[in-house]
């Protein structure tokens, strides 16, 4: 097998009011951005029902605001990029064993990371090697690829599920599926980075790392197919507590804001529970939901500056109006953070990507809508605007305007 694909994203960003600005803040003014990513999707079948795959990618791109200053960010490719120049690195390197146990078989159509073919409704599935936790876990029919989905990191997965990977969202682990009727039972751990957020990866896969357990059900409601998804996590690594952090600053008040570097080190564990619901109204349209709850006692492992999130939303193809495969979707997302976080914040901490030097807390909200026009087989172009309130959580701050273009090409 192979396939490839190209995303190109273009974002300009509207000046918006700020009564101040710190550190790692959104900048007030005017911006332009970009993402540039060429993927190929290489996979043969060494034996029966296993499949290696191998994933190079050439990426380059230059994220808003030096990806600072939100806490669901505008592009869910801006982790991927690593600069202006073109930069070649393998994203994925893994292998997918199935075990069929019968019950009937399902037809697999041929995808990005998916050989063509049928499997049993009942079956063992073993994915193991250099992947994301997402390619996995949280999946969700209508909000998941920003490539050809909502662009916004609360549209990919639930914004506070701070899987372990490195800072391009990738990482070296193992996860076991299995899937009996309407069923599926998942578990999986994960390498994390050896600092948080950081890229270089962290092998110490039993001292530090990500765990993940999910329980899916499929149903039918009115007719129409829908699932349900009960994600749990934790992260162990070497982490700073916020509470602690906030403590150093209040002593060491001429100590440079980013407190929580001069406290990390001691093994910390965080943890989250999540619910996640895809519902098809009709064969053209569905409704989505997603809400997460962490602990939000340490900081940010390897995602988002969030502690509780909610996502919901509705996508749709064009066959009402003659575009069958074109699709249009809206979303209204709310994220949040834990009291110990808004303390150290409003103390005037900076984090690995929020700080304004001080903090009058609300939930950050966003509205997103996209329309992704197909002009062939192969290519796409999308429209997208989002709307995002309280930038950073911070009412001091914003609304900030983000509009989008964005080419997608697929082989």
């Amino acid at each position: 097998m192979a396939r490839f694909q190209s995303t190109y994203i273009w974002q300009k960003k509207k000046a918006f009011q700020a009564a101040y600005s710190g550190p790692n803040s959104l900048t007030p003014q005017a911006e332009r951005s970009y993402t540039l990513t060429f993927d190929a999707y290489l996979g043969f079948k060494p034996w029966k029902d296993g499949e290696v795959y191998f994933v190079p990618e050439i990426n380059q791109g230059l994220p808003l605001s030096s990806l600072t200053g939100l806490g669901g960010f505008t592009n869910g490719e801006a982790t991927r990029v690593s600069g202006t120049n073109p930069t070649l690195y393998r994203q994925k390197l893994f292998l997918r064993q199935t075990w069929n146990q019968g019950g009937g078989q399902d037809k697999v159509d041929a995808a990005v990371d998916q050989m063509a073919g049928t499997v049993d409704r009942n079956r063992w599935v073993l994915t193991a090697g250099n992947f994301s936790t997402l390619d996995v876990f949280d999946d969700n029919a209508y909000a998941k690829d920003p490539r050809t989905q909502f662009l916004n990191w609360s549209g990919m997965s639930h914004t506070s599920y701070d899987y372990a990977a490195d800072a391009r969202g990738f990482g070296w682990g193992a996860a076991l599926e299995w899937y009996q009727g309407p069923w599926v039972l998942r578990a999986g751990r994960m390498t994390g980075p050896t600092t948080p957020n950081g890229l270089p990866v962290d092998f110490r896969i039993f001292q530090h790392y990500g765990d993940q357990f999910e329980v899916e059900h499929a149903h039918e409601l009115a007719g129409q197919p829908g699932k349900v998804r009960v994600l749990a996590w934790r992260a162990r690594a070497q982490l700073a507590r916020y509470d602690a952090a906030l403590a150093y600053g209040l002593a060491n008040p001429s100590a440079d804001k980013q407190w929580i570097t001069a406290v990390r080190g001691a093994e910390q564990t965080k943890y989250g529970l999540g619910l996640n619901i895809e519902q098809a109204i009709n064969p053209e349209s569905g409704v989505f939901m997603r809400a997460m709850k962490a602990d939000g006692k340490t900081e940010t492992y390897a995602f988002a500056e969030a502690d509780a999130s909610f996502s919901t939303g509705y996508s749709s193809s064009g066959k009402a109006w003659g575009r069958a495969q074109d699709t249009v979707g809206f979303m209204f997302a709310k994220n949040m953070l834990s009291s110990d976080r808004r303390a150290y914040l409003a103390a005037g901490g900076i984090s690995f990507f929020i700080g304004d030097g001080a903090l009058r807390y609300k939930p950050e909200t966003l509205v997103e809508l996209y329309y992704n026009f197909n002009v062939n087989k192969n290519l796409w172009v999308s429209l997208d605007y989002q709307r995002i309130s309280n930038p950073a959580y911070n009412a001091d701050r914003g609304p900030v305007n983000v509009g989008s273009v964005r080419l997608h090409a697929e082989f």
